[in-house]
């Protein structure tokens, strides 16, 4: 699948107010080899219903750092279960035990921090995507979450040229909440990304 800028940015136009399902619809059908990644943050179970319901057998990529809390964890375990998703785990090379004794989790401001975020969420993300190869990426980046993902929109091309498409992307809280609660969809808030430390801050995936 390959679109321009322009195309994209027409096809932006056309789906603003689509539901999910319909522009996630298109994109399989448009699409080679499709995923969808997740971590599974604050309403990361939109996306995994909203891809399930369209195709039950897409890979559900998981790059797992090792230092989610035990909520999620939990969480994780009851939607792949309820969702039956397809996941695909990948983990950091090195266990959570051995880096925690060498290097712990730097502050932003070390100088460490940059090889600690490649080791547990970069280079597992690259493995990832050089194991399936997508042509599409679906993603629950929203409007609002940081200054970079304020340039996207619900498509955009990744740096490899993939299409990433977030269909919630125009959603705020409130939508997705109502979202949720008609689709009785449970969510956790109590999660932690090691990487990041500040909310607004980029994770390193997308940009």
């Amino acid at each position: 699948m390959v679109f321009t800028q322009e195309e994209i940015k027409k096809l932006n136009t056309q789906f603003k107010g689509i539901p999910p399902e319909e522009i996630i619809s298109w994109a399989v059908k448009h699409s080679k080899k499709a995923i969808v990644t997740t971590n599974f943050r604050p309403y990361e179970v939109a996306i995994l219903y909203a891809v399930s319901q369209v195709d039950q057998d897409i890979p559900v990529v998981w790059c797992d750092t090792g230092y989610n809390t035990p909520n999620t964890y939990k969480h994780a375990e009851m939607l792949i279960q309820q969702l039956n998703l397809n996941i695909d785990l990948y983990v950091p090379l090195q266990t959570t035990a051995h880096r925690d004794s060498v290097m712990g989790i730097p502050q932003i401001d070390d100088a460490r921090h940059a090889l600690f975020t490649e080791q547990v969420k970069l280079e597992p993300f690259r493995r990832a995507m050089v194991a399936h190869r997508p042509d599409v990426w679906f993603t629950n980046l929203r409007k609002g979450q940081t200054a970079y993902r304020d340039s996207l929109d619900i498509l955009s091309l990744s740096k490899d040229g993939v299409l990433k498409v977030s269909p919630f992307y125009h959603w705020n809280d409130t939508h997705l909440d109502a979202y949720l609660k008609e689709r009785n969809l449970p969510n956790e808030h109590k999660y932690f990304d090691p990487t990041k430390v500040l909310e607004n801050r980029e994770c390193g995936l997308h940009n």
